[in-house]
């Protein structure tokens, strides 16, 4: 009888957090969630923070929710989590302070001040990163400038897995998927930008050893073992930014000419290429090439993505009304199509706040009918979400110069059926969704590589075919979309 393997997968996302334990007996993954729980920043004094002792004690306690239930016998742990965001460690290896959320206010403004250090278009050529203001070059600037005592007295930076990695195994290491986020890495040379960091002041010795995904990192340390009642079990190097894992699950193989979403809390829309793409072409549409699994490039658009409609829903509940995110879709469903649009990456709906406000101020600006109930504001956004994939797919074919019939999305976004219709509709192609939980899976796969258990990612691709089910959306209505997609370009050029 083949062995059955057990791989417990951790991802963490910007708000929630879960530990998953697939089963893989050579042929088809089966996942069980073992632990989900929330992940939430804490404000104090003006300034952002992660609780990542908090989250790591989720840690300890998916991994105890394995013993308690039978599946102590686990035989790796992978984790993923968001990009940029990172901890520093003093000369004893100690955790100066809590790590800044990439949300914070302290980049306000970087921008200017890193390109009177160096050009917008040299920063490009050198990391092939867009331009975020969240991005990991940005924070350490901030704290540069601010005189942050923290970064000076930092020996060692850790992204936040390869935090989590380090409590885990005590190996500090930096993880490549991870590392690419930052726009300090040069993924045509598979280094850290070194020459460009010693001009913004950013010591580059602080940044560990590199690992690519299935390596493994280390063991569980012996007592942290004890504590868990578990072997000294590895812990591997997945692609350990969440949207590398997400990729690595796509259920397309034998193949590289597709099109992916990853959809949750942000909309990271692409494809995969062998190398980097750096020309003006992908500077002018603030494309980045991310790593991914085999050394592979992640080309692709941050997108703000189901946050429009997390944050408004968060709003509703301050103000005492309580909606599912079921009965949001069927309240749009009912609202009148097109009648209110938004660019979804408007810099005002980058941060936390009155969402359902900052649309009707946006569509007033903008000479639109106000959307006044939950099912148009929600509607107005899903409508705006589908045109603005539709502009980045094309976009990605006059870059790369391919044709893309199909659009993958995987993730948390495919359970809004509606807004899968909606791509297809905006954007006249076929959408593939699924898998739901691609994190978590792509995790998985890479843990099976580097234990041998998975041949490669193509044939973990193909595991994944055989394990979940995938749901298929035609175009429906496309000269309506096609009309209402040159109202929302015209819209977009005005905000």
């Amino acid at each position: 009888m083949a062995k059955i393997y057990k791989f417990l997968a951790f991802d963490f996302g910007a708000s929630s957090g879960r530990a998953m334990l697939a089963k893989f007996d050579g042929n088809k993954i089966e996942l069980e969630e073992k632990h989900r729980f929330s992940n939430d920043p804490v404000n104090i004094n003006g300034s952002l923070y992660w609780d990542v002792l908090r989250l790591f004690y989720e840690i300890k306690q998916g991994i105890l929710n394995c013993v308690h239930t039978g599946d102590g016998d686990i035989d790796s742990i992978g984790i993923d989590t968001w990009g940029v965001d990172y901890g520093l460690l003093d000369k004893n290896d100690k955790l100066l302070s809590n790590p800044y959320h990439y949300r914070d206010t302290r980049t306000d403004g970087m921008y200017e001040k890193a390109f009177e250090i160096v050009p917008k278009e040299e920063i490009f050529k050198e990391t092939g990163i867009a331009f975020n203001w969240f991005n990991t070059l940005y924070q350490l600037l901030s704290s540069k400038l601010s005189d942050d005592v923290s970064l000076k007295e930092a020996k060692t930076m850790l992204f936040i897995p390869d935090l989590f990695n380090y409590f885990l195994t005590g190996k500090k290491r930096t993880e490549y998927t991870i590392a690419s986020t930052s726009q300090m890495f040069n993924s045509q040379k598979y280094d850290w930008s070194r020459e460009m960091l010693d001009k913004f002041g950013i010591n580059p010795d602080m940044l560990p050893e590199m690992v690519y995904p299935g390596e493994i990192i280390g063991t569980i340390k012996p007592e942290l073992a004890e504590e868990l009642g578990i072997k000294e079990v590895p812990v591997v190097a997945v692609a350990s930014h969440d949207t590398g894992s997400a990729v690595a699950s796509v259920p397309v193989t034998d193949s590289k000419d597709f099109v992916y979403i990853s959809s949750g809390t942000w909309s990271l829309m692409g494809v995969e290429l062998d190398k980097p793409n750096v020309s003006d072409a992908a500077l002018k549409y603030n494309f980045t090439n991310e790593g991914g699994v085999n050394k592979s490039i992640r080309f692709l658009k941050n997108i703000m993505g189901l946050w429009l409609i997390q944050e408004s829903r968060r709003q509703w509940q301050r103000e005492g009304t309580l909606l599912s995110f079921d009965e949001l879709e069927r309240e749009a469903r009912e609202a009148s199509p097109f009648r209110s649009l938004i660019d979804p990456d408007y810099p005002e709906f980058q941060t936390p706040g009155n969402m359902p406000e900052r649309i009707r101020k946006y569509c007033k600006m903008t000479n639109q009918p106000i959307p006044e109930t939950t099912g148009a504001v929600i509607r107005t956004i899903a409508e705006s979400l589908a045109f603005k994939y539709r502009q980045v797919v094309e976009g990605m074919e006059e870059v790369t110069g391919k044709k893309y019939s199909v659009i993958n999305i995987v993730g948390g976004g495919i359970k809004d059926k509606m807004i899968c219709q909606f791509t297809a509709n905006a954007t006249n192609r076929v959408v593939n969704a699924g898998p739901v939980e691609a994190t978590s899976i792509g995790n998985v796969i890479v843990q099976g590589i580097a234990l041998g258990a998975i041949e490669n990612l193509n044939e973990g691709r193909k595991a994944v075919q055989n394990s979940f089910d995938i749901a298929k959306y035609t175009p429906e209505n496309s000269d309506a979309w096609n009309e209402a997609y040159k109202k929302w370009q015209d819209i977009i050029t005005k905000a």
